[in-house]
């Protein structure tokens, strides 16, 4: 019989068994190694080091986020990190969440195997909780959602198994998931897409190509800087040897659907994956289609519309929560948005097909075929668009290529441009689309009249003028009286701007000859304001102050914008013939008006006009005073806070401040030069020259 006393062994037999005893109990690691790290993880730095510092306390983590955001990445990167392999040894593990069945025994077994705790079907976490408390632990559940989904068949048993995890002493539990159901212990980091820097990073380590490109970079931005999609796409310009002309070309054909490897790894499988969970699957039959709206929409749905946007949609709030918990969705200034590829995967490709997104064009239709204006009821009511104007533009861009003949999409159209000119004055994407319309469609010279507004709003007014001799022609051809004098008024006044005062004189007084024909009153008056305008500019001040005393004869209770306008102009007109005193009283009757019914782009004009006052008189701090509180209504109307920074630059110019009259003058060139503001733009360059 041999004996097994170690003194009765050979020295090699002592030195083997040595050798096993010092490895079993020092360095091989009783379960599975971890996977190796990513071999480039751009831009996560930051966030590394703060999972570090949490997992150096034993704090459990959750890194939440949408499907190839990288979070598995992020967690492998720090289990690699040196802080963490000296401080858990060869205790670190990664469980692949989705590789087992999503059941309270499933993941006690994988558990038990992964470690290395050596129990057979464990029933909970009492047989393995000596051997995980016998040692510092660090373990990651990679794709938690798949076990942790609430509605999943034992979604609240393995939650409970794993909520205990998270509690023990020496365990730091790392969780990545989509959903937002994980422990409450757990410190939760949203993760975020990459910056632009790391997006570019990621793209050509793959990619492979040193010729970087403006386009390319701009693709990136359409891909919200999403780390998977960027992956995929690299991986597909890299294997089929695409340089930077031929990727920018498929992106443009093809968009998202380009992010397809040869090797079946693709943008719509990961998105599928969380489309398919149970969480998803209990909102009901009307979820993907009400997630199609959410994509179809550049900003998101803004929170405050939920209901009367969606009134068929039941329990809708809920069905919103369960999208951000599902990381399909996120919030963001009031709006419920989508990740770009996201978006673009989820968007129907046949609008007029969605029944959910058609009810919404119709709503936001009636929405839109409000009469907007100053005078109008519920004027404050239609600032919504200040919020939501991308959406809208997007959603009528799209229709009015699907339908260009449908005359109910142009009168929306033509109530957007008219919620702009009021209250975001700006360039419109379908200013082309409008002048592409064939000249015999009915509703052409109303949409070429909207638009001439908002050139004239952004201070280009030979565009403006261009369009509504264009849409002259054509109401004449019509034979539409109103329209033709309505018309003429907005001519005369874009006239006079561009120094046409005598051929704006002739057509001020047709229109107004129309106007009282029609005995609209209203109207006559307004065309007295205009003339009046004209005759200011000509100097021909007696003549222009009584044509707007005629005009505030003839208006009547409830027609306050026009007066407000009036006493405006009459303060023009006395500040013009040196009349200080009497020139503060007309403006100050102004602003009593436009402060009464909240007008912030007529408040922005009188005291801008004071301010000119003051100005001339040499009172430089009250010029000042006056344009600091213009700017106050500024709000989104880019060519006002222009014409405030110039004023500004005037007054500091004066007051011999000439850096910041320099930097005032630099700002409003730059504005002027993006809304194609050429008057302005050429005022500014000579204050320029004039401060050099």
């Amino acid at each position: 019989m041999l004996s097994t006393d170690a003194s009765q062994s050979s020295p090699g037999q002592c030195l083997r068994k040595s050798r096993i005893h010092d490895l079993m109990s020092h360095s091989i690691p009783l379960g599975e190694l971890p996977p190796p790290p990513p071999r480039a993880c751009f831009g996560r730095d930051e966030l590394i080091e703060t999972v570090i510092r949490l997992a150096e306390n034993l704090n459990p983590i959750a890194l939440i986020g949408t499907g190839g955001i990288g979070k598995t990445s992020i967690a492998l990167a720090v289990l690699h990190r040196d802080p963490i392999k000296q401080r858990f040894g060869d205790n670190r593990w990664l469980i692949r969440c989705d590789q087992f069945p999503a059941s309270r025994a499933g993941f006690l077994n994988r558990l038990s195997k992964v470690v290395g705790a050596g129990v057979e079907n464990p029933e909970d976490l009492t047989p393995l909780r000596r051997f995980l408390s016998s040692k510092e632990t660090f373990i990651v559940l990679d794709n938690a959602e798949s076990i942790l989904d609430p509605q999943g068949a034992d979604g609240q048993e393995i939650y409970e198994v794993v909520e205990e995890l998270s509690q023990l002493e020496n365990v730091c539990l790392c969780i990545t998931s989509r959903i937002t159901t994980v422990p409450p212990d757990c410190k939760c980091l949203d993760v975020p897409t990459l910056s632009p820097e790391a997006a570019r990073s990621t793209l050509y380590r793959i990619y492979d190509n040193d010729e970087k490109s403006d386009l390319i970079d701009k693709i990136l931005e359409q891909l919200d800087c999403h780390p998977l999609s960027i992956t995929l796409l690299a991986t597909v310009a890299h294997q089929n040897r695409w340089n930077n002309e031929r990727l920018v070309k498929e992106w443009g054909r093809h968009q998202t659907g380009v992010l397809q490897t040869e090797h079946k790894k693709s943008l719509s499988v990961t998105i599928e994956l969380s489309l398919a969970s149970p969480m998803f699957k209990e909102l009901g039959p009307d979820a993907r289609e009400l997630l199609g709206v959410v994509a179809f929409f550049p900003q998101g749905i803004d929170e405050k519309n939920f209901d009367w946007l969606f009134p068929g949609v039941s329990n809708r709030d809920t069905v919103f929560d369960k999208f951000c918990i599902l990381s399909l969705t996120y919030r963001i200034n009031g709006f419920v948005r989508m990740l770009a590829p996201l978006r673009d995967y989820l968007c129907p490709k046949d609008p007029t097909a969605s029944t959910l997104l058609r009810a919404t064009k119709e709503l936001y239709s009636a929405r839109l075929s409000v009469t907007v204006g100053p005078d109008a009821p519920g004027f404050g009511d239609t600032r919504w668009i200040i919020a939501e104007d991308v959406n809208v533009e997007h959603l009528l861009n799209v229709f009015t290529s699907l339908n260009p003949d449908s005359i109910d999409i142009w009168d929306t159209c033509n109530g957007f441009l008219g919620h702009l000119y009021w209250h975001k004055p700006r360039h419109t994407v379908l200013g082309p689309k409008i002048e592409r319309l064939p000249d015999d469609r009915r509703w052409k010279p109303r949409s070429l009249l909207e638009l001439s507004q908002l050139f004239g709003s952004v201070g280009d007014h030979m565009e403006e003028k261009r369009l509504l001799t264009h849409a002259l022609k054509l109401w004449r051809e019509q034979v539409d009286e109103c329209w033709v004098a309505r018309t003429l008024r907005q001519l005369a006044e874009a006239n006079r701007i561009l120094g046409l005062c005598e051929e704006g004189i002739q057509q001020a007084k047709e229109s107004l000859e129309i106007f009282e024909r029609l005995g609209d009153t209203e109207e006559h008056a307004w065309c007295l304001i205009d003339l009046a305008r004209l005759w200011l500019d000509l100097e021909q001040f007696d003549t222009a102050e009584d044509a707007v005393t005629r005009s505030i004869n003839l208006l009547e209770k409830g027609q306050e914008f026009p007066l407000c306008r009036s006493h405006r102009l009459l303060g023009d007109i006395s500040r013009c013939k040196k009349e200080k005193e009497r020139a503060i009283y007309h403006y100050e009757a102004a602003l009593a008006i436009a402060s009464t019914f909240n007008w912030g782009n007529q408040i922005f004009w009188i005291h801008h006009s004071l301010a000119r006052l003051f100005f001339n008189e040499d009172e430089f701090e009250d010029a000042h005073a006056h344009i600091e509180q213009a700017k106050q209504h500024v709000g989104d109307d880019a060519y006002s806070l222009g014409r405030a920074m110039e004023m500004q630059a005037w007054i500091r110019c004066r007051q011999r401040r000439l850096g910041d009259a320099t930097s005032g003058a630099l700002s409003a060139i730059e504005v002027f030069e993006k809304l194609g503001a050429a008057r302005d733009l050429e005022r500014c360059r000579a204050l320029l020259r004039e401060i050099e």
